[in-house]
């Protein structure tokens, strides 16, 4: 998946950020869901999915709304 979306090592997602990140991803496959993008900030701030999902789900769902709203402009 992230492959597809041209995210091949975790400099490059530190570089794209989580939720950029997931955008990428999500216009190459739609199939992918939330847990991916509770995943990739997992793994960027070494934290569980399940944790971020819970701590985290707030913020991140405000950035991608943002992201969202920008890229349509």
């Amino acid at each position: 998946m992230l492959a597809a979306a041209g995210i091949h090592s975790r400099a490059d997602l530190e570089r794209i950020g989580s939720v950029h990140a997931y955008l990428q991803v999500k216009a190459a496959e739609q199939s992918a869901s939330l847990n991916l993008l509770w995943a990739m900030e997992g793994a960027l701030t070494g934290q569980d999915w399940r944790v971020v999902a819970r701590e985290e789900r707030t913020r991140l769902l405000l950035e991608l709304d943002a992201a969202k709203e920008a890229a349509h402009r």
